[in-house]
């Protein structure tokens, strides 16, 4: 009798599993279903954009486990922890308290956990220290220092980087002392001993029992190679391994994926190639393009069915990355609303670019009741951001910014305005602690301290003791007084020109002479690129301040009236907004992943999306227009273009060419103004720039393509002698210009005039611009045309 009733129990819970099992199986389509339930061999799940992908790896651990594996036996690898948190959540609502002992989280996070428990065999214990990335640029500057380095050339950040490309390509530093062109790429760089830092650092880590984050990949490598039996342990724990996020994988990652599923193959991996993006982290497309020929017999899927987006978007995004050579082809397909076109702008400026973005903003919030939460502003280059936070503060719409800081919060941006603090005010003790050592000087904390001391005990400003330190009792050395009083003299030089030149004058005579300019241009490693760009920007932003309000017919232009329209900018930044709901600024890096329903993809312009960098490489070129494919399909129900006929740029107005991506995009799907006329220019545009192309070597076939790729030659001039010496504007003769013509502006575009005021130097013209509002114009500043 008992064991009829253990035989009936038994058969209820399985018809309640099987029954649990079906159900969700149906909430899945044809081609997700087929991927959770082939576990056979290796598969390779391609997903497009907003096709359910979390959906898919979700489903199918728990398909495996209700298949009988146990949680433990399953090896699931993510990118973040957010992700596996969700699809561990996800999971155990689908089966329980099993979920908790799935061995589920980032390659970091999974891996160091399996080197603690095997730590003695490659010489760490088991309570290894990891370095972060402040830790391990700490400890370079140490062994540059250590090695009589000049630590100008040297920089941690930049050594930084190229070991940390040599780790994630399996680099160890013998190989990399003995590899000649890995050498001869340090020595283009002006670093030619990284290799010996390299080998310090590497030495260093070990005696301090400690390993950065790429370490925890080159040493779960090396314990799987040189200790086979440990390999095959885990391999025989882990019956099924899948990653995702496959394509963004480097070379070390998927060696170790390798290592763990070569016996079995019970692997599956998951992922995207057209989105792809992130080679300037060492992700390597290969790993993805050619999985099906690295596992033989491996089954593709492909996830072809969009859910996040409309037809339009849907198809504009296919028209857009099938111009690609190197991909999986597929054909993803929407059966959401048709949608509107995809809209395009066209600016005078990026000022106006500004503007018809903050504006579009306002019109399809009232049009359609969107919350600030639904607009997202993508961008290529995180300098672009000035603009857009301008045009929607002068609005009033809150903002954010994802992933990153506010343009004036950045550091770079506060080094250099506490130089134009300093000089306005020299008794501005933050701004003075903060650049008195900045770029470095020989001035350190100990002789900081003293004269804090001294001022405080003199109830003086930290300037005043500066100003002759001995007589104040600040015990110091010839040497160190000298350094001080070289200080000193840079910053009354900036006192002096700040009282007689404009803000933008003498914020790149600032930005010259400060040493920043040296500091930050010295090399072009990915961090200091982004910042000689915003450093680039302020300057910009400057010249627009002095530039505008001469045309307003305002004196108010010196380095005094900059500081405070910035200083209110910043205030505001810092104030919490009343309401939650926030337009997000991001860059289009930091937006994949995420969706919004209404997108502006701004800056499509030559040299700046696809970046000028990429123009040498046609794989870097093809990653270019996999970055606007992920940019366009973020949005659900919206999505705009924008570009800008002009920028400015090293002290000059430059005129841009439209982006060779909006002609790669079916203009059916495109809503174009003027649309002869753009469409001419789009043409134009792309012609010239494929001819460049085909006359580019490196175009024709395959590049070579460095491992570490060598610094990007720049003229370290161009800020200084583009910016010196002249004012953004200059008197010119009145126009003749009549209430009731339309005008083109160089920065604001189309306008109607209302109305002439004054006489001769005194004329003044109000102007209603279709995107900037009303201004009004001094005449003889002013730079327009009459149109009609």
């Amino acid at each position: 009798m008992r064991n009829v009733q253990i035989n009936s129990n038994f058969l209820y819970l399985c018809g309640r599993k099987m029954k649990r099992m079906t159900n969700y199986l149906e909430e899945l389509n044809e081609s997700q279903r087929n991927a959770v339930l082939y576990n056979d061999g290796p598969s390779l799940v391609i997903a497009g954009a907003g096709s359910g992908k979390t959906r898919v790896l979700t489903y199918k651990i728990a398909y495996l486990l209700e298949q009988g594996y146990k949680p433990w036996s399953i090896l699931a690898l993510t990118f973040t922890n957010k992700a596996a948190r969700e699809m561990k959540e996800r999971i155990a609502r689908r089966v329980g308290e099993e979920a908790r002992y799935l061995w589920m989280g980032t390659f970091h996070s999974i891996f160091s956990r399996i080197l603690r428990a095997e730590a003695q065999v490659i010489g760490f214990t088991s309570s290894f220290t990891i370095y972060d990335s402040s830790d391990s640029k700490s400890l370079i500057k140490s062994i540059v220092k250590e090695m009589h380095l000049d630590d100008k050339t040297y920089k941690p950040g930049m050594i930084q980087s190229r070991i940390s490309n040599a780790k994630n390509h399996l680099v160890l530093p013998d190989a990399y002392a003995s590899n000649a062109e890995l050498y001869q790429n340090d020595v283009n760089a002006k670093v030619p001993a990284t290799r010996d830092i390299y080998r310090r650092y590497w030495e260093r880590c070990r005696q301090s029992d400690a390993m950065d984050f790429d370490d925890l990949l080159v040493y779960t490598y090396l314990l799987f190679r040189d200790h086979p039996e440990i390999r095959q342990k885990y391999a025989g724990q882990f019956r099924y391994v899948l990653v995702d996020e496959y394509q963004d994988t480097n070379f070390a990652q998927h060696s170790i994926v390798l290592q763990l599923t070569k016996e079995h193959q019970h692997v599956c991996v998951v992922g995207d190639d057209a989105q792809s993006i992130y080679s300037f982290r060492g992700a390597n497309i290969d790993n993805i393009l050619k999985f099906t020929q690295l596992y033989k017999g491996a089954r593709l899927f492909k996830l072809e069915q969009n859910y996040r987006s409309t037809q339009t978007i849907v198809c504009a995004a296919n028209s857009l990355i099938e111009k690609n050579s190197e991909q999986i082809r597929k054909e993803v397909f929407s059966e959401k609303a048709k949608g509107e076109p995809i809209g395009v702008f066209s600016a005078y400026s990026d000022v106006e670019e500004g503007e018809i973005v903050a504006n579009q903003i306002v019109k399809l919030r009232s049009r359609e009741h969107y919350s600030y939460n639904d607009f997202a502003i993508l961008y290529r280059t995180n300098a672009q951001s000035r603009i857009f936070e301008e045009a929607l503060r002068k609005r009033s719409l809150p903002y954010k910014i994802y992933g990153g800081l506010s343009f004036y919060q950045r550091k770079e941006i506060k080094d250099i305005i506490s130089y134009f603090r300093l000089a306005v005010n020299p008794n501005d003790e933050e701004a003075f602690k903060r650049v008195v050592n900045y770029p470095a000087r020989g001035i350190g904390d100990t002789t900081l301290n003293k004269i804090i001391d001294a001022a405080t005990l003199n109830h003086v400003s930290l300037w005043k003791v500066l100003e002759d330190p001995l007589a104040y009792g600040v015990s110091i050395n010839k040497g160190t007084h000298a350094k001080l009083q070289g200080f000193r003299e840079v910053i009354e030089n900036f006192i002096k020109e700040a009282a007689k030149k404009s803000a933008y004058e003498v914020g790149t005579l600032i930005v010259r002479q400060s040493g920043i300019m040296n500091e930050i241009y010295q090399s072009n490693d990915p961090e200091n690129l982004s910042r000689q760009e915003n450093i680039e920007e302020l300057i910009n932003g400057m010249h627009d301040f002095c530039a505008t309000r001469e045309e307003e017919g305002s004196a108010n232009i010196r380095l005094t009236d900059f500081l405070s329209e910035v200083s209110l900018l910043t205030d505001q930044d810092n104030d919490k907004e009343r309401d939650s709901e926030k337009i997000t600024l991001m860059t289009i890096h930091s937006a994949k992943g995420l969706e919004f329903k209404n997108v502006f993809v701004v800056g499509l312009e030559e040299n700046l999306f696809p970046s000028a960098l990429s123009l040498n490489s046609y794989k870097e070129l093809e990653e270019e227009r996999r970055l606007f494919y992920v940019a366009i399909t973020r949005a659900e129900e919206h999505c705009y273009l924008s570009f800008a006929k002009s920028r400015f740029k090293y002290g000059k107005m430059e005129f841009s060419s439209p982006s060779r991506f909006l002609k790669d995009i079916d203009a059916h799907f495109l809503q174009l103004p003027q649309e002869e006329q753009l469409a001419r220019r789009i043409d134009e545009g792309a012609g010239r720039f494929r001819r460049e192309q085909n006359e580019r070597p490196q175009l024709g076939g395959k590049p070579k393509v460095e491992m570490i790729r060598p610094t990007v030659p720049r003229n370290l001039t161009k800020i200084g002698t583009a910016m010196g010496g002249k004012s953004p504007t200059s008197a010119t003769l009145p126009i003749n210009v009549q209430a009731g013509q339309v005008i083109e502006h160089e920065r604001f575009g189309i306008g109607d005039v209302i109305k002439i005021e004054g006489t001769g130097e005194n004329s003044k013209a109000t102007v209603r611009f279709r995107n900037a509002g009303e201004k009004q114009l001094l005449l003889k500043f002013a730079r327009f045309k009459v149109v009609e």
